[in-house]
């Protein structure tokens, strides 16, 4: 499930993609398998999602985010949504709803302690995780409730 879509990436025009996300997925005839597509600005730290309307994809959310810093990029493709987990840690912290994009990426929520009772980094809108997306823990929480695995993600 955690595969790169068969939809080959370099195939897609990207030229619209940190100005005009709509304009962009529905520009491309992007696909999913669900009603529901996510796709992320690494440059505009942005994470959007989509909902399926009759022939073209209704943008619902617009999310501010944190993507990875310059030693630990967040990787770009074409993706699709995978396993989900309630919560993810170790000894030092830990995230709430963590999907997985591929590999050792995640969209999650923002940091907590090793609990998970208090905030340890709230930041969004900033380049500096290890490559996974945060969001807001109610942003990600929405992605862990409503889109299902297999659900298309474009991260560019």
């Amino acid at each position: 499930m955690n595969n790169y879509n068969k939809r080959d990436n370099k195939s897609l025009n990207y030229e619209k993609f940190h100005t005009d996300m709509s304009g962009f997925v529905n520009s491309n005839n992007i696909t999913s398998p669900t009603n529901y597509l996510v796709t992320t600005s690494t440059k505009n730290k942005y994470t959007y999602i989509f909902e399926k309307d009759k022939d073209s994809w209704e943008m619902i959310y617009k999310w501010s985010c944190t993507v990875g810093k310059a030693s630990t990029p967040t990787i770009k493709g074409v993706f699709s949504i995978g396993t989900k987990y309630p919560a993810i840690g170790d000894d030092n912290s830990s995230v709430k709803y963590a999907i997985n994009i591929v590999e050792e990426y995640y969209y999650h929520s923002i940091i907590y302690n090793s609990t998970g009772l208090s905030i340890k980094d709230d930041r969004l809108g900033v380049a500096i995780s290890h490559g996974c997306i945060r969001l807001a823990t109610s942003s990600a929480k929405w992605i862990y409730d409503n889109v299902e695995e297999g659900s298309t993600v474009i991260i560019n």
